[in-house]
Formats: C-alpha cells, structure tokens, sequence
C-alpha cells in the first residue's frame, strides 16, 4: 500500500487576514506618500510602509518556525500561559520610560536655562508634548497592556485569546507611539492636551484598541475560573472609558487624505468641553482605574495577603466609575464655559474625595499582619508608598477643584506639582513595583538581582519626587500671589518677566529632583538586565502528592 503523506503546512486563518490587512495598509501608504506635498506625513507613510512590511515577515517567519497544530489552551490540565506579549510591553515599557524621563529632565532644564532651547526640532513646545506622551501613554499603556494581559490570565487561569491579536495589540500600540513621537519632533500636532496626535494616528489607534478590548473580554469568556477579579473590573473600564474618550475628542474632519492636518468637529467652548472632558479622565481612568488595577493585584500578591475588603473594593470601583466623569469642568473655572457647569464639575471632584480614600485605605489595610515586610521588601514598600500619594494627590485634586483655591493655583506650578505628585510618586512608583514583582515571574528567577538595588532605587526616587513637588506648590503660590498682587494705584505690582525671574531657583531644583529620579530609574534598568540574564532560575513547581486511599 502506498505510504500517506502529510498534508503541507498552510497559513492560518488570522494569519491570512493580518497578511492581507498589512499588504493593503502599506500599498494606501505608498499612495499617500508619492502624492503628497508635505514631508513630515511622507516620513510617516515610509514609516507606515518600513513596519507593514516587517510585521509580513514576521508572520511568515513565525510561520514556518512553528508546528502545524495551534498552541494547546492547556498542558496537562494547566493553562498554557501565553506571556511573550507580556515580555515585549515589559521591557519597552522600560525604553520608553527612561526615553521620556530624560527628555522630562531636559525639558525642565531649559524653562531653567532658556538657551537650551534649540528650534526648531528640541524646543520646549515640541519636547514637552513628547515628554508626557512618552511618560504616560508609552511607558504607562505599555505597563498597563503588560500587567493587564498578565493579570487577566493568571486569575482567570485562561490563555490570552487569539494566536496573533496579543502581538498586534502590543506591536500595533507601540507604532502609534512612534508616529505621535515623532510628529511632535517633526510640528505635526492638533494643539490638544494629551491627544497631540493627528487624524491617521488616532485612526490606527482606535484599531489597535478595540482590538485590545476584543483580547481582553475574549479571556474573561474563557476563564476556567467562575469569578471574576476585581482588578479585571478596572481594566475593564479602562478600556472601555478610553476609547469612548478618544472617539469623542479625536473627532476630526482631515483637509484631505493627503494632507496630516485635520480640524476638530467641535468649536469653542464646547471643544474645550470635550477637551478637559477627555483630559480630565485621560487621568481618571488611564492614570487611575488602570493603575488600581495594578494595585489591587500586586499589593495583595506582594504582601502574600488577601485584599482587606472585597466589599470595599466593588464600593470603590462602581462610585468612582460613575463620579469621575463629571469632574473635567473644575479645568475650566472662570473661563467662557457656563458657571453652572464649572459647579457641577467641582462638586463631582469634591465627592471624588471618598471613593479615592477609600481605594487608598483597602490598599493600606490589605497589608494588615504583614507591616513587618515593609522592612526587608522594598518592592512591597514601594508599591505601599505608591498608595500613599495616590491618597494624597486625591485629596489635593479635589481641594484645588475648589474655585477659591483654584484661583490662586490655576495656570501656576502648584498644578504642575500636584500632577507629578501623582505621576511620579503614585503611577510611576507602582509601576515598578509591578515591573519588579513581573520580572522574576516571567523570566522564571527565583528572584531579583539585587533588593538593594531596589531599596535605593526606592530612596533616591523619594528624595527626588520630594524636591520636584515641593519646588512647584512654593513656585506655583508665589506665582499666584505675585499675579494677582496690586500697588495703592490699582496697577499691577510685578509684571510678568519678573514673575518668571523669581521661579528660576525652583525651576533648577525641580530639574536636580527630575535628574535624581531619571537616576534611580537606571539602577531600575540595570537590576532588570541582571535578573534576566545572570540571576538563579526557579525551581520547578512541585507536583502534588496523591495522600493514601486517594
């Protein structure tokens, strides 16, 4: 009888569809790129082409490496985790974070040192957009994506959903981040705080999202596991609140295909509704109920203790879900935007206070029978840490919604401290917890390097964020009062140069504060290059024994 041969390996379905997907984006980009008259687009049409092309071949590479069969959801009834997504948004994670602090730091140096200034690509209007984007949609989405993609496979004890769409989702974000990056650099912006990035990148993005979105809901309807665990709950709304914010404000009519520029639907004062309506809660749900997330999975896992209060927990998401999106008047007081709704968003950002306290207190008494950690683990003492300026930042954010106090700190340094207050000490801190506790797991080490290296990672991080937030509220008050202070005649007492003079010693030791965290940060790098690749493996988990009779 003749022997049977094996059928020959075919291409997947998904595998098909990216392929053709990619092919298409990158023949629309050479179309656009010959056609059109502006050099800075053309550069990111060749950029759009360089990384289709690259996914193609990583798809056909990967296709002949792998067997016939699709990854096995289970091997020997355990789930078959699927973490190289979850490796990549780790480790660029870290680029992006040390790329975008650095330019933080020199930023901060030339509002000290004017001359540092140099046009048109390294001025300050064009690196500080690319400093928060880089800080908090790069470093930031790729530590939520990271943490995210891990959690909700580990307590829903479920493999990622899809082969591919884990890699797009990662993949696909991270080209976004390039294009916004480096359309700052190159004078491509709509002039919108946190949504710098013109129509075809929004449009990219919103992709990538609800692809993330269909990965994430995709693993909690395979989930082995019948509950469904609170930080999901936050990432849930992460995402869903993101994007229903990035539609909404990114809403846009491009002059034409072959031209970067567009113009925003909305006009006037209800743009800067819609604005501060996303800005407001591009900090409640993706510097927030994101980083919850983070904190109510890794706090407990660090501290080896359950969460202080399930019951808090559901309190604290469902009143914060709902309260938050009312609070973005309070960016707006004495402005065009009708008093009635200035009120309404302070009085939300008031009542924002409880909720916040009491996320920040289930945190806290998670750590109930195990303060003593705190002493010999410094990942737990910072994730600890992280918590407590989460609950003062909340307590500092509503009290500046308040229209009294608003009119001496807004337009001034003290919002600048506050904002780092909470993204240095509460999303950065606990970011690093994650990424130190995600680590050893991932790569399979039976620890960190270095704790050491942590625990001054730890202290010097501190000393920084302390000299950075206390410079900006003692610069941020005495801009104020010189701003609204008068002479007998009724003139203005100091004019505006004088104001700026007055800030350059706190402006150097908010630069000093930035350079010691930046520093900090690089002990953080080398401590993660060493685990990874000199550090002790773990050892194999150990099978249960069967007990006699079983």
């Amino acid at each position: 009888m003749p022997t049977s041969r094996s059928q020959p390996k075919s291409l997947w379905g998904g595998e098909l569809g990216l392929i053709a997907l990619l092919l298409m984006l990158a023949l629309l980009c050479i179309f656009i790129a010959a056609r059109t008259v502006e050099p800075a687009y053309s550069f990111h049409m060749g950029l759009a082409v360089i990384g289709a092309a690259l996914g193609i071949f990583a798809i056909l590479r990967r296709f002949y490496a792998r067997p016939d069969d699709p990854p096995p959801l289970e091997i020997d009834g355990l789930p078959n985790y699927n973490f190289g997504p979850v490796k990549f948004a780790t480790l660029i994670a870290l680029f992006w974070g040390f790329a975008g602090m650095a330019v933080g730091v020199y930023i901060a140096l030339e509002l000290a040192y004017p001359d540092l200034n140099i046009a048109p690509w390294f001025n300050f209007g064009r690196l500080r957009p690319l400093h928060t984007s880089a800080v908090i949609f790069a470093f930031g989405g790729n530590v939520l994506i990271a943490t995210s993609f891990y959690v909700v496979q580990r307590t829903c004890r479920a493999r990622l959903a899809g082969d591919l769409a884990p890699w797009f989702v990662v993949l696909g974000y991270n080209f976004f981040i390039l294009i916004a990056g480096t359309g700052y650099l190159l004078g491509i912006t709509q002039s919108k705080e946190y949504a710098e990035p013109e129509w075809y990148a929004d449009l990219w993005l919103t992709v990538v999202w609800v692809v993330y979105l269909l990965v994430f809901l995709g693993t909690i309807f395979r989930r082995k596991e019948p509950h469904i665990f609170v930080a999901n709950w936050f990432y849930l709304a992460f995402i869903l609140t993101i994007a229903m914010l990035h539609l909404g404000n990114n809403a846009a009519v491009p002059v034409s295909m072959f031209s970067a520029k567009s113009y925003i639907v909305w006009g006037g004062v209800q743009d800067a509704m819609f604005q501060w309506w996303y800005g407001h809660n591009a900090v409640g749900f993706f510097l927030t109920a994101g980083f919850l997330a983070i904190m109510y999975y890794f706090v407990p896992k660090r501290a080896e203790r359950p969460i202080y209060s399930y019951r808090l927990s559901i309190v604290h998401f469902w009143s914060l879900i709902f309260l938050y999106i009312w609070a973005g008047p309070h960016h707006l007081h004495y402005t065009a935007l009708p008093d009635w709704t200035q009120t309404l968003g302070m009085t939300f950002s008031i009542m924002l206070w409880m909720p916040s306290w009491g996320g920040m207190i289930n945190g806290l008494l998670t750590l109930s029978g195990a303060w003593d950690k705190l002493r010999t683990d410094p990942v737990l003492r910072m994730l600890v840490v992280s918590v407590a300026f989460y609950g003062m930042s909340t307590f500092e954010g509503p009290m500046m919604s308040i229209k009294s106090v608003n009119s001496l700190s807004h337009y001034t340094d003290w919002t600048i401290g506050h904002v780092h207050s909470g993204a240095l000490g509460w999303v950065a801190f606990v970011s690093f917890g994650a990424v130190y506790c995600l680590v050893p797991w991932l790569w399979n080490k039976r620890e960190l390097y270095s704790l050491r290296l942590v625990s001054w990672h730890f202290w010097i991080a501190t000393l920084g964020i302390v000299l950075y937030i206390t410079s900006m509220w003692v610069a941020g008050i005495l801009q104020g009062l010189m701003w609204r202070s008068y002479t007998p005649q009724g003139y203005l007492e100091y004019s505006f140069i004088e104001t700026v003079q007055a800030m350059h010693p706190f402006y150097v030791i908010r630069a000093c504060g930035g350079a010691l965290f930046l520093g900090s940060f690089c002990l953080m790098l080398y401590n993660v290059y060493m685990t990874i690749t000199s550090s002790e493996r773990a050892a194999p988990a150990a099978q249960p024994a069967l007990a006699p009779a079983e």
